[in-house]
């Protein structure tokens, strides 16, 4: 058993010293007290003062514990609006009776989920949804977790499991990543949303409750193993669908039909023939308006869940349906051969009811009047009276229903359910009817109350009479806590050979009408060994009554049988399958493949339904760690604030709190055997500094006299470190039975602590380790990169200049060559006198000499005349002599057209000075604007005054004008 079991504020008691463990020591070794002690005394001293009650957040430190004390105490908290009080290994929760929003706000729901020991905070409702959400974080065994949520009809059972879903909705949220944060919110969102709608078709107004659950509902939480919520799945138990055609005097039917007549447009009214004021016979108490009417947020959820406008519309459309069946009434017909009667405004009623559901008119009418015999292989058709057509109008109302429901369910498990492989823990929320006690009981209240028996059982088995007999069984020195046992009335109800369930569902499979009389003579001759059953002899009703662990209730008989059978007609069946509504005809066409018609000894009865998926739901419970929440009703009129003592006395002992709290404030609630205790505290030794030397132990042994001594080694050495406390007074924390290690909440919380910081510096040692093998590796890489990123700066640097050195070879070598080429077509276009004198000049043709020649001053010999492209000139000031001889008109026009110099008289006299001053050999056009072409020239040198200058040794530029 896990520190689930548990939640009292006994580390008070830890931290209160030797002093409480004495006493301590002394209620667990003699629990009888003393004959000198007077009880009444000590309760009077106890409420002598009053002030102080309230301040009682755990029942267990009330001392003495009476149901008197245990009442004033909560009398106490309630008149100042503490509503939560711990009572051992439960949580009591009484109903206000009116909203407290900041009770359950967000930011409380981060103070208990963010606290460190949320055990030492006000009780409430989020300690215990915390605790277990930590036991499935800390896999406790068992991981899966359960709370139960029990009391009677009004005591809020419905509100603390909204509470709890909401509650583990935002804490699975608050902790996702943010790559999951849209799909977390999805489904808590989806989870949340399940609830309005489920309480809207489950949920109707009673005598005893506004909001009751009139079915019982299983709740499972699927997380995963980060524990966020992934998912969630929904099991139903025992639909009360007879309240839709069969409702008690001043109740009200489900919440959805009001929700219907209030919150539709009149564009729904109009497609639902419900115009306003219309009356229908099945919604009594229609002008009482309650919170839970609210149609814009059922809409709301169901669109959310995925439930798309037309399917919304047909389903609308059924309820209406359902509704206008209720006004359709019969009336005998005078010939017992005939028809029952219709009258005009029950035509016109079906007549609407067949359009909402879509099947033909004619058809619905027969069906309700008609019954359908087969002998052999022929039908007859039968008649029926005005009782049966009202039965079979009943029945269609509620088998539609009920489907309906059904259908709803499984949309919403296939929309918030998870797959089997994204989840592996979850936390199931039990919300189921509470028990009830009306004027009229029928097979409805026996059920109901035969599930709660069900679980006050669980609770008496799991708790009060296992603890105490493992007590005894490990060695302990124990005096039992009486309390009330139920075995003998669920013994009753469901045993074997002989039970009311047997019988009755023997009788149902008779093909024979059910005689009241008979059945209740046969109960009584078959069950009068029960001390739990009795009759009342001369009650004109029969009946029989059973006393409960809540008190004696009233059954009568008339009507139980044929609830039992539950019989639908075929003819209803088949006509709902030829329906044009799509969702209609899906359920029942569905219906009849997965549930063919059992007939005789095989068919299925109400009760055997609904005790098998109990039984299931136990085996869940059974294999979880349970977490009770009582629900106690303050009073019966559901005022607020208004404490009645005699209503909180009955619900505090029928539930047994006081035994409950007896048991926890004297006993152990964890229990851990020696095995799995030494591999889970075993280190505690093994890294303390006094056993440092001790050898090590294996724990996998299966011995008990083997593990027990270090067992007991292990309590020792911790206790006296922690408490400094003698070996005699370990019993009041600790105790070592045969098998196990009995623990307080405290020593496990000091055990737990002593753990987290082994394995905190266990964590500390590996994670100095792991850095300083980081650091160094880190190191070792770093110098490897250095050393890298060096060669490779060195190849890229080295690869670089060689570019660079064959880049500059090319550009040197091209440069070259080209410096060779400008220079050498420079020397080519220069005009040097000392080429002139050394060349060495082939002999003319004598008349070429004498027509293409000049006569030059410097130069004795004629000087041939070439025609240049580009001309000559001479780069002299404006007054130049040139004598020309020249013979023949084509060597003038040639000079002339070169030199572009005007004519006078043939009186030139051409003087260079290349021998002397250097020439200045130009480009220059004939005609036109000079141009300067200096920048590529050839000519890299020139004079721009070369008759000035004698010493001019090169070409420094080039000027280019027109002479004369």
């Amino acid at each position: 058993m896990s520190s689930a079991d548990t939640r009292r504020n006994v580390g008070a008691r830890f931290r209160n010293g030797g002093g409480t463990v004495k006493g301590f020591v002394q209620r667990v070794h003699s629990p009888h007290p003393s004959p000198n002690d007077s009880l009444e005394g000590e309760i009077q001293a106890f409420l002598t003062d009053e002030d102080q009650l309230h301040t009682y957040d755990d029942l267990t430190k009330v001392n003495p514990v009476t149901p008197t004390t245990v009442l004033k105490c909560l009398q106490a908290r309630y008149s100042v609006k503490v509503f939560y009080t711990h009572a051992g290994c439960t949580l009591v929760a009484l109903n206000p009776f009116q909203p407290i929003p900041h009770l359950y706000s967000l930011d409380v729901m981060k103070e208990y989920h963010c606290a460190p020991q949320p055990q030492e905070f006000k009780p409430h409702i989020f300690i215990v949804a915390e605790e277990a959400y930590r036991n499935v974080r800390g896999q406790l065994e068992p991981v899966n977790q359960s709370l139960v949520v029990s009391g009677e009809s009004g005591a809020g059972k419905t509100w603390t499991s909204r509470c709890l879903m909401k509650y583990y909705a935002t804490v699975a949220a608050s902790s996702s990543v943010v790559k999951s944060q849209n799909t977390v919110e999805r489904i808590e969102r989806r989870v949340l949303d399940s609830n309005p709608i489920m309480e809207a078709f489950g949920n109707a107004c009673t005598l005893r409750n506004n909001n009751s659950s009139r079915f019982g509902k299983y709740i499972q939480l699927q997380l995963d193993r980060c524990q966020l919520l992934v998912g969630a799945s929904v099991q139903t138990y025992l639909l009360e669908k007879t309240r839709v055609a069969c409702l008690p005097d001043n109740e009200r039917n489900f919440h959805i039909f009001y929700q219907m007549m209030k919150g539709a447009t009149d564009e729904q009214r109009k497609e639902w023939k419900m115009p306003r004021g219309q009356p229908f016979t099945w919604l009594p108490k229609s002008e009482k308006t309650l919170e839970e009417d609210c149609f814009h947020e059922t809409v709301e959820a169901m669109g959310n869940l995925g439930i798309n406008a037309e399917r919304q519309r047909q389903i609308f459309r059924i309820l209406a349906g359902i509704l206008q069946l209720g006004n359709v009434n019969f009336s005998s017909s005078a010939d017992e051969s005939q028809l029952c009667n219709l009258d005009e405004q029950s035509k016109d009623f079906s007549q609407r009811a067949a359009e909402l559901l879509c099947v033909p008119a004619e058809e619905l009418q027969t069906c309700l009047r008609v019954r359908t015999l087969k002998a052999g292989k022929q039908s007859v058709l039968k008649p029926c009276p005005q009782a049966e057509c009202s039965m079979r109008r009943d029945c269609l109302a509620k088998v539609i229903y009920a489907q309906l429901f059904e259908w709803l369910v499984t949309f919403i498990n296939n929309s918030i359910c998870a797959d089997e492989s994204m989840w592996c823990n979850f936390i199931g929320v039990l919300d189921v009817y509470g028990f009830e006690c009306f004027h009229i009981n029928n097979l409805e209240q026996l059920c109901i109350n035969y599930a709660n028996e069900k679980l006050q059982q669980h609770f008496v088995a799991h708790y009060l009479r296992a603890q105490q007999e493992e007590y005894v069984s490990e060695g302990l020195q124990w005096s039992f806590v009486k309390y009330q046992d139920n075995q003998s009335c669920l013994d009753l109800i469901e045993g074997s050979p002989v039970s009311v369930f047997s019988l009755l569902n023997e009788e149902s499979r008779l093909n024979r009408v059910s005689d009241t009389k008979t059945f209740r003579t046969r109960l009584e001759k078959e069950l009068c060994g029960n001390a739990n059953i009795s009759w009342d002899k001369f009650s004109k009703e029969p009946h029989f009554t059973v006393a409960h662990y809540a008190g004696k209730v009233n059954y009568q008989i008339q009507g139980m049988v044929e609830k039992n059978k539950d019989p639908v007609p075929p003819e209803l069946i088949s006509l709902l399958q030829k329906s044009d509504n799509p969702l209609l005809h899906q359920i029942f066409t569905d219906k009849e493949t997965e549930n063919p018609t059992n007939k005789g000894l095989n068919k299925v009865t109400v009760v055997s339904k609904f005790k098998n998926s109990l039984e299931s739901l136990m085996k869940i419970l059974h294999t979880t760690t349970p977490h009770y929440t009582r629900c106690i009703k303050p009073n019966p009129d559901c005022k607020p604030l208004t404490f009645q003592k005699e209503e909180v006395i009955m619900q505090l002992e029928a539930c047994g709190i006081v035994e409950t709290i007896h048991i926890s404030a004297a006993g152990f609630p964890i229990r851990i055997p020696f095995k799995d205790f030494m591999q889970r505290y075993g280190l505690i030794e093994k890294y303390s500094n006094s056993m440092s030397g001790s050898c090590c132990v294996d724990v996998e042994a299966d011995s008990e006299r083997i593990l027990r001594p270090e067992v007991e080694k292990l309590l020792s050495v911790v206790l006296h470190k922690a408490f400094d406390l003698d070996s005699d007074k370990h019993n009041s924390w600790v105790h070592c039975g045969r098998t196990k290690v009995f623990l307080t909440q405290s020593m496990l919380d000091f055990l737990e602590d002593q753990r987290k910081k082994i394995l905190s510096r266990c964590a500390f040692s590996i994670q100095c380790c792991w850095l300083r093998y980081q650091q160094r590796r880190r190191h070792a890489r770093q110098q490897a990169a250095t050393l890298i990123q060096a060669a490779v700066r060195s190849w890229l640097v080295r690869r670089k200049v060689q570019r660079w050195n064959r880049a500059a070879a090319v550009i040197q070598s091209t440069w070259r060559n080209r410096r060779a080429l400008l220079k050498s077509l420079a020397e080519a276009e220069l005009d040097d006198a000392k080429d002139l004198v050394e060349e060495d000049v082939s002999a003319l043709n004598p008349v070429i000499r004498e027509r293409g020649s000049v006569q030059l001053a410097n130069i004795q010999e004629p000087v041939t005349v070439r025609g240049w492209p580009m001309g000559l000139a001479l780069a002299s000031a404006p007054s130049i002599t040139m004598s020309l001889t020249a013979t023949g008109f084509q060597k003038m026009m040639s000079v002339m057209a070169s030199l572009n110099l005007p004519s006078r008289r043939a009186e030139y006299k051409v003087e260079t000075n290349q021998y002397t001053k250097g020439l200045a050999s130009i480009r220059a056009q004939p005609k036109g604007s000079v141009k300067l072409h200096y920048q590529r020239s050839p000519l890299l040198y020139a004079d721009r005054q070369p008759d000035m200058k004698t010493d001019v040794t090169g070409f420094n530029e080039i000027l280019l004008e027109k002479t004369l």
